[in-house]
């Protein structure tokens, strides 16, 4: 579809349209899930963060975090999707989730 002369699209046909709308629609519902699973998630690993601090337990678990990454990579390439992304998400979570539990083991 090309643009118009000030760069905008051009007109689409309404089926095409409705079509973009739909999956657009679509879109947005996913990344509502996304955001909610990723709350609940957080929560969870919340929990642990207090369990390990509680404990002694260091922050990090590294044979953990490459078990994750294997599995993860193995389930992204099963779905048809980039292990190498699924990776990088992975570990910009993890990264996340070790900042958090390491505010919970500094003092106030």
């Amino acid at each position: 579809m090309k643009g118009d002369e000030r760069g905008g699209p051009a007109k689409a046909n309404p089926e095409a349209l409705a079509e973009l709308t739909r999956l657009r629609d679509s879109i947005d519902n996913l990344d509502a899930a996304l955001l909610h699973l990723l709350a609940e998630r957080f929560k969870c690993t919340q929990q642990v963060g207090v369990l390990k601090a509680a404990h002694g337990l260091p922050p990090a678990d590294p044979d953990r975090e490459a078990r994750q990454i294997d599995r993860l990579r193995r389930l992204a390439a099963e779905a048809r999707l980039d292990p190498e992304f699924a990776e990088k998400f992975l570990n910009f979570i993890v990264a996340e989730v070790l900042r958090h539990h390491e505010a919970i083991t500094r003092p106030e």
